[in-house]
C-alpha cells in the first residue's frame, strides 16, 4: 500500500500534463487513433478522456511489479472521478451554461487530484474476493463506451458539442 509521496506528487504532475497535451493532440494531429483518446469536441463526455487514460497510465505505472495496494483501487478511483467529471460538468456547463477557463481547469485539475487520493480511501473495500476483475471489467466498460460514443454520439446534453462544431463521426477524418 506505500507509495511515496514524491512518487504519488510526480505521477499526478505527469498524468496531469499528458491530460493537457490529450486535449489538444487531436486538434494539432487530427486521425481517428488519435481521436479515441483526445476530445474531438467539446462535450463534457469527451473530456473525460482527459481523466480516464492518465489515470489509467497512472494505475499501470504505480502498481507495476504487482506490489503496493493493487490495481483494483486505482481503477475504481478512475470510475469515479470521471464520473464526477461528468457530473460537475454537466451541472457547469449545461445547466449553469457556464464558459470560464479558470472553471474548466478545475473541473479538470481536482478530480485527477481525488484519483489520486481515493485510492487510499478504496484499498479496504479492494480486499473482498472479486474486486479486481469487478474493477478491470468497470474500467474496460468505461474505456469501450468512450470508444464508441467518440464515433457515434448519441443525442443528449452530455454529448451535445458546446463549441457548436458538428457530430464527432461527421468530423473524423476516415
Amino acid at each position: 500500500m506505500k507509495k511515496s509521496t514524491k512518487t504519488l506528487l510526480l505521477t499526478y504532475l505527469a498524468a496531469s500534463a499528458a491530460g493537457v497535451a490529450l486535449h489538444f493532440l487531436y486538434q494539432w494531429l487530427p486521425n481517428p487513433l488519435f481521436a479515441l483518446i483526445s476530445p474531438v469536441r467539446e462535450s463534457v463526455w469527451e473530456h473525460v478522456k482527459l481523466l480516464y487514460f492518465p489515470m489509467l497510465g497512472a494505475a499501470l505505472f504505480l502498481t507495476r511489479g504487482g506490489n503496493g495496494m493493487g490495481r483494483a483501487p486505482w481503477l475504481m478511483a478512475q470510475a469515479a472521478v470521471c464520473a464526477v467529471m461528468l457530473g460537475s460538468g454537466y451541472l457547469y456547463h449545461v445547466v449553469f451554461r457556464g464558459e470560464a477557463m479558470v472553471v474548466d481547469l478545475l473541473l479538470f485539475f481536482l478530480p485527477l487530484a481525488l484519483g489520486f487520493l481515493l485510492p487510499r480511501v478504496l484499498w479496504p473495500l479492494c480486499e473482498w474476493p472479486g474486486t479486481e476483475p469487478a474493477a478491470g471489467l468497470l474500467s474496460l466498460a468505461l474505456g469501450v463506451l468512450i470508444i464508441w460514443f467518440t464515433f457515434f454520439p448519441p443525442e443528449g446534453a452530455l454529448f451535445a458539442d458546446l463549441s457548436g462544431a458538428l457530430r464527432t463521426f461527421l468530423t473524423i477524418p476516415v
